[in-house]
């Protein structure tokens, strides 16, 4: 089974809490979810593998640390995973940066991609998979099925809250995939929106209805 972390860090809290706000504007609202996406960068790369290098200080010759392993890369959900990719970039900037468009069919309801562009070496990078809410989870899964039929094997998943349903989703789909959250509401109503979550994510950050 894939690990599941929802975030406990008192920054995280606090900083989701304050744009479940209705009356949060747009430009604050897009500037604290940045800053979520960098607090939870911190937290889900703590495993990340490091080699020891020498280097020479200003004082003496030392051997410390730096990373070692898969190069990364980020790939947000269109279009409310963009407001998580610049908060990435500041913890990791020499991440590439991948797109995956997905709209619903109206018949089906079920999620078809309409865009796709990775960094030519996707398959040989961890890749950080990101979208600010994850409800039902069809969308997510199908952009990581995309991944994974373009040969990525390393993928995280990043998601600021989620709602029970697209968890249990998740872990169906792809038990291979770690899931980092920073909050876990509690359902999904009627119209598959997250309870009590905070909307329309994409509308809140771009200022759209």
């Amino acid at each position: 089974m894939p690990k599941i972390q929802v975030m406990d860090h008192p920054l995280i809290q606090h900083k989701i809490n304050y744009i479940r706000k209705e009356d949060v504007g747009s430009k604050e609202f897009r500037e604290i979810v940045g800053e979520i996406a960098a607090l939870m960068c911190y937290e889900a790369t703590r495993d990340l593998k490091l080699k020891d290098v020498k280097i020479k200080t200003p004082i003496c010759e030392m051997t410390g640390k730096e990373l070692s392993g898969k190069k990364l890369a980020v790939v947000p959900i269109l279009r409310a995973g963009l407001g998580m990719v610049d908060g990435i970039l500041k913890m990791i900037p020499a991440a590439k940066v991948g797109h995956i468009g997905l709209y619903r069919d109206p018949k089906t309801f079920e999620p078809k991609e309409y865009y796709c562009k990775l960094p030519a070496d996707c398959d040989e990078r961890e890749v950080f998979v990101v979208d600010p809410m994850l409800a039902t989870g069809g969308s997510s899964s199908a952009a990581i099925q995309m991944l994974k039929d373009r040969g990525v094997k390393a993928i995280r998943f990043l998601c600021i809250i989620a709602a029970p349903e697209g968890v249990a989703r998740m872990q169906q789909d792809h038990p291979d995939v770690d899931l980092y959250i920073g909050a876990l509401d509690d359902h999904l109503n009627e119209h598959k929106y997250i309870v009590p979550g905070l909307g329309d994510a994409g509308d809140r950050i771009f200022g759209t209805k």
